[in-house]
């Protein structure tokens, strides 16, 4: 069966009252500052190398870059907020100097967002959809940024679990009506609001792979879509390759490319040039039909 492309349509308001039009698929690069991250952890440590990756993956085609100073891989434990500080602010002003390219900042941290935004991000990225850190709504509100919320079970140390759901879809649906809801009332508009169904977290195989085959479900909500499936072990548990998460990038185009046809509106990867390669073929072949 054929499966077309959902054209999206959203304009997003970033600070600086910057337009970031939403009529394509975007590219969300990730740059983890960290020392832990399941993929690409130690590697861009030093802000120097931070900066030279995050200015490649823009030469690459990235419409966003994504700065995480927390790891939140399925274990994973908390860092001091002056440790998270110490990895992400320097290099968010030192690429905000270098570029105009969108930033987000990777944080369920309020002062860690809150530093971020002064030091030239323009998007807040909270993995626990404003549930962790009381402060959090309080500034998104004021900022008037766009916040990407994400559905995670339990927390990064306890997600994996044993998770388990009655029906996985209509229970991240309900979530996000709670989220939106509680956004409206903390005075945050929902035009600001981009959703991440969070695949690995808190997932079982199934439960990814339901996710991927029912996005279409989630555009009930009105708001644009993220789906951050690049690297995850989700790959190898299909595939039976136990490889590094570096290796994992025919399956994560795979997914990538599934979720664009499916209207995604912004898909979060590692692979960058490789994610741009794709989207060019795939946008090539819908236009030939």
């Amino acid at each position: 069966m054929q499966m077309t492309i959902t054209k999206n349509h959203h304009l997003l308001e970033l600070a600086g009252r910057r337009p970031l039009e939403m009529n394509r698929t975007l590219v969300m690069g990730v740059l983890n500052v960290t020392p832990d991250s399941f993929s690409d952890g130690g590697r861009y440590l030093n802000p120097v190398l931070a900066v030279t990756r995050a200015l490649k993956m823009a030469e690459e085609g990235a419409d966003i870059i994504d700065i995480g100073g927390e790891s939140t891989r399925p274990g994973s434990e908390k860092v001091t907020l002056e440790t998270e500080l110490k990895r992400t602010i320097l290099v968010i002003e030192a690429l905000r100097k270098s570029s105009a390219i969108p930033i987000s900042i990777d944080t369920n941290k309020a002062a860690v967002a809150r530093r971020a935004l002064e030091a030239g991000a323009d998007i807040i990225n909270d993995i626990s959809a404003l549930r962790f850190d009381p402060d959090m709504a309080e500034l998104a509100a004021k900022t008037a940024v766009p916040v990407i919320l994400m559905h995670m079970l339990g927390t990064p140390e306890t997600m994996q679990d044993e998770p388990r759901y009655s029906n996985c879809i209509a229970e991240i649906i309900d979530f996000f009506r709670e989220r939106i809801e509680f956004c409206r009332k903390a005075g945050i508009k929902t035009e600001r609001l981009i959703l991440d169904p969070g695949i690995g977290f808190g997932k079982r195989l199934q439960d990814n792979l339901n996710i991927l085959n029912n996005l279409d479900k989630f555009k009930i909500l009105g708001q644009p879509l993220l789906v951050g499936a690049s690297r995850k072990s989700f790959i190898s548990m299909i595939t039976g390759i136990k490889s590094h998460a570096d290796k994992r990038i025919g399956g994560s185009l795979a997914a990538i490319c599934w979720a664009i046809r499916a209207g995604c509106d912004i898909v979060r990867v590692h692979d960058v040039a490789e994610t741009v390669e794709a989207i060019k073929v795939l946008n090539a072949i819908e236009e030939s039909i």
